[in-house]
């Protein structure tokens, strides 16, 4: 196992009326920002509960965090932070609208001459706003953790810093049963492949590190199709063991000490950027192709993965792994998700554009290894056609 040190100070609050915490949470004393996407909360309820919470605070709101959040939407809200003095954020909604606070909170106590900096310089984040969330649409695991991913002009671009993890999250799975399909569908998928980037690499014996990423790709396999089907769909513990999955994918506890991967992310932030594909489908599409690809490279966990994660047996390695892939791909279909570019209408002539982002972005050695060279990164967009 490698050296690691670890940390998480975000309090979870998890359970069925549990936005109520909320009140005691945020001090008496802050002007806080309720910052959240295009209305969902309003009809689902959540909106109605969070302002009961606030009831004793000053608070103003700003609305209209969309996908893969703007970093010209989200520049606006500094207007109300300097005008109103905020200094609290609290974020309502699905990972872009925690990932889109994050960036606020960075950008109203940046020190240089512009915030966009913080994305494409990686400018170190020395001072920010708190952040408090409420967790409608699990997958990211944005609510605690210090990443964040923001749009601009076609380019999506991550960046991380630890004063961002969120002091407290709310996370009552009731709120999730108004999900859509294709929500649910692409936060299970998005969960899973969190997962996948950091089991799926080479092995250095963190025993514990892997029985937890292989109990919660079980939860999710098991979980995920369960809450599409009809008979299924509004159990709420389906729904809580979804969530909490999602959560523990990326809260950096089964990525202490082990290498980690995220090439999939990587190359899937220029889908998205570029054609507007949902961020969970561009990994459904690009990670059976880094399987494929890297199979040799990560062949002794595609082994571990198959026989623990798929409970395949037999002495044939290279057919478990063969089987491995398929049946990852078949439980992304059974979620709905596409597999392949050409099911997202992407061909063979938008193959050098996407490439020629990577370059762009400085994403030319990619991989637990920094083996995936732009070379081998086209060799994976090719064999996802």
């Amino acid at each position: 196992m490698l050296n690691f040190s670890f940390q998480n100070p975000t309090k979870i609050h998890f359970g069925e009326g549990q936005i109520a915490k909320i009140t005691k949470e945020i001090p008496a004393d802050a002007k806080v920002l309720l910052v959240y996407g295009g209305g969902s909360i309003k009809s689902n309820g959540v909106y109605d509960q969070v302002v009961t919470a606030l009831a004793n605070h000053t608070w103003f709101e700003f609305s209209g965090i969309e996908p893969n959040p703007s970093y010209d939407t989200l520049m606006k809200a500094q207007n109300i932070i300097k005008q109103e003095s905020i200094d609290y954020l609290l974020a309502v909604g699905g990972g872009s609208v925690v990932d889109g606070a994050k960036f606020i909170s960075a950008a109203a106590l940046f020190e240089g001459d512009d915030p966009w900096d913080i994305l494409v310089k990686q400018s170190p984040v020395n001072n920010v706003l708190p952040i408090g969330a409420v967790l409608t649409l699990p997958a990211t695991g944005s609510e605690s953790n210090g990443n964040s991913v923001v749009t601009r002009d076609g380019n999506k671009i991550p960046f991380s810093s630890p004063l961002l993890r969120p002091q407290f999250a709310v996370l009552d799975p009731t709120v999730t049963l108004s999900l859509s399909d294709r929500q649910i569908s692409n936060g299970v998928v998005d969960a899973f492949v969190h997962v996948m980037e950091q089991y799926l690499t080479y092995s250095v014996n963190g025993k514990v590190q892997d029985r937890f990423a292989e109990g919660l790709l079980l939860t999710l396999i098991e979980e995920g199709p369960k809450a599409l089907q009809a008979d299924t769909k509004e159990d709420l513990e389906i729904r809580a063991n979804i969530m909490w999955s999602a959560t523990m994918a990326l809260n950096g506890l089964i990525a202490a000490g082990v290498p980690q991967d995220w090439s999939t992310h990587m190359i899937g932030h220029e889908l998205t950027g570029g054609f507007g594909i949902d961020h969970a489908r561009t990994l459904s599409i690009i990670l059976p192709a880094v399987m494929k690809v890297k199979r040799n490279e990560k062949r002794e966990k595609l082994i571990q993965y198959a026989e623990r994660v798929w409970s395949l047996s037999g002495n044939d390695d290279a057919a478990k792994i063969d089987k491995a892939i398929e049946l990852t791909e078949d439980f992304f279909k059974r979620m709905g998700v596409p597999t392949r570019l050409s099911d997202v209408d992407i061909n063979e002539t938008h193959v050098d554009g996407i490439i020629d982002k990577l370059k762009q972005h400085g994403m030319v050695q990619l991989g637990e290894h920094g083996d995936i060279t732009l070379d081998v990164s086209r060799e994976i967009v090719e064999l996802a056609l």
